[in-house]
């Protein structure tokens, strides 16, 4: 971190001293923390930047005009209703702390340059808060900062020590071993920028004609590089939860196959069932009846079901899982693949040395859409069960676009009623009772791929009472189309706008 302390602030406020009388022509904030105050002084323009990031905070001059960031923010907006055509009348630095008062015609800007508490406030004559570029409440702090609230001075300035408004010499400090009569000041790329000469304690000093110079410099390339690892973090942090996601997913995907794999046994323990159900005991959790080869076989029995409605229930068992063993072994594929490129992705990412290298794998990452499928954590960061806990399945069809499903009439009317977005799409089989399908599009349905729909019609008729027919038609409209009736049973709609699609079963 370059240091930005009461010398460095001292230093800049003594340049800002030599145009005290300039006139506000103009008010930017290029981003949250900082605005930039174009002050016009006999025929020069000067834009001063002042700062409250929480580890780049600094006030001094820079040379460019920064660019509008389009519509003001409140802060900016009420900075230029009220500051655009006065008089900069003094500048403070209070009880010689890091805190810069700017005067203009009684309206004050108050910069707090205090690491991670820093702020921008702006306050009236009668001392109330009108803006600030960060709102403190009462719960975050014992000293809240809130609009047409008397403003109090940070409570760790020290009250015994004066307020400053010459600057023409340089307070005494331990930091430095010498310290001359005038501001030397200059910059070095590695230890930061400094308002008197350390040319004698940093080999690669440079001297410059102002503070605001030097720190213009040095903050330009600890910007670059604050930025690059911010960036780098926060992609390497995305990545890594995606992996672990696709982890757990993908583990969960083997024992759901696995789980199908059994479905040839359920479907026999429902034969054997069927065959001797007039000689099971009623209430039995379990009973042992020869196998087709002569072997005993031992089957789970629920106690409240005949031995009819144990079988019909292993049938159905059975059933379900050679149904979805294919779209299963489809999800695993699809699953392994987006591992491995987010696997790549991730080395990219460390392996990246500028932000722009970070730019582009975001990019690609966003347009592969490999970031979207959601995980569901609650506040405190543990997992908690999706969707409120309905039966909605959530899969990866091509180009890693989201689908969701319900599995009954319940999660039917959650999907529909209240995951689905206006402009999703919305699928279901025509005329016959099946799973309500959703395509998230990001209100952009007409960006929606062919394939995609093609995919989600199939869910479709894998989960409804058509999937062993030849060709099925399936209906796809936008979800604002869909509508529930009053008084109608869960998971029944109607809908209008619709299309259809014929998916061979």
């Amino acid at each position: 971190m370059i240091p930005f302390d009461a010398l460095s602030l001292a230093a800049i406020a003594d340049e800002i001293k030599v145009i005290v009388g300039a006139k506000v022509q103009g008010i930017r904030q290029p981003n949250p923390t900082t605005i930039v105050v174009e002050l016009y002084h006999r025929g020069t323009a000067h834009q001063l930047l002042v700062c409250c990031h929480p580890e780049l905070f600094r006030v001094h001059f820079v040379t460019q005009r920064p660019r509008n960031s389009g519509e003001p923010p409140v802060f900016c907006a009420t900075l230029r209703a009220r500051l655009d055509g006065q008089t900069l009348e003094s500048v403070v630095m209070k009880h010689s702390d890091r805190v810069l008062v700017l005067d203009f015609n009684g309206h004050k800007l108050i910069a707090e340059l205090m690491g991670k508490h820093s702020n921008l406030i702006f306050i009236d004559q009668e001392n109330r808060i009108l803006s600030a570029a960060k709102w403190v409440r009462e719960a975050q702090s014992s000293r809240p900062i809130l609009p047409n609230t008397a403003y109090l001075w940070p409570p760790v300035l020290d009250a015994s020590k004066p307020d400053l408004t010459e600057f023409t010499k340089p307070l005494v400090h331990s930091r430095y071993k010498r310290i001359g009569e005038l501001w030397n000041p200059g910059y070095s790329l590695k230890d930061g920028a400094y308002p008197v000469s350390l040319s004698d304690q940093f080999s690669t000093w440079l001297n410059r004609d102002t503070f605001s110079l030097a720190l213009e410099q040095a903050y330009r390339e600890r910007i670059h590089s604050h930025e690059f690892n911010t960036a780098q973090r926060s992609l390497i942090a995305q990545l890594e939860s995606a992996i672990l996601a696709r982890e757990v997913a993908i583990q969960e995907l083997h024992e759901a196959i696995e789980m199908g794999g059994r479905a040839g046994l359920w479907q026999r323990q429902a034969e054997l069932l069927m065959a001797y159900a007039a000689n099971l005991p009623s209430g039995s959790t379990k009973t042992t009846l020869p196998d087709y080869d002569g072997t005993s076989l031992e089957i789970k029995l629920n106690s409240e079901q005949t031995g009819k409605e144990n079988a019909l229930r292993l049938f159905e068992k059975a059933k379900k899982a050679k149904g979805r063993i294919g779209v299963l072994q489809d999800q695993l594929v699809r699953l392994k693949a987006i591992k491995y490129d987010l696997d790549r992705y991730l080395l990219r990412a460390l392996e990246s040395t500028t932000k722009t290298a970070i730019e582009e794998c975001q990019t690609e990452i966003k347009e592969r859409r490999l970031l979207l499928t959601q995980t569901h954590r609650s506040p405190n960061g543990k997992q908690v069960k999706p969707f409120e806990g309905h039966r909605i399945r959530e899969l990866v069809g091509p180009k890693n676009h989201r689908i969701l499903y319900g599995e009954n009439a319940e999660a039917n009317d959650y999907l529909t009623l209240r995951i689905g977005k206006s402009n999703d799409w919305w699928l279901h089989v025509r005329g016959h009772t099946s799973a309500h399908v959703l395509v998230p599009t990001s209100n952009k349905p007409e960006l929606t791929p062919r394939e995609v729909l093609d995919y989600a019609a199939k869910i479709a008729v894998q989960n409804s009472n058509q999937k062993h027919a030849g060709f099925v038609s399936v209906d796809y409209t936008l979800k604002k189309y869909v509508r529930r009736t009053k008084g109608s049973p869960r998971g029944s709609v109607i809908y209008t706008h619709e299309k259809t699609l014929h998916v061979e079963a």
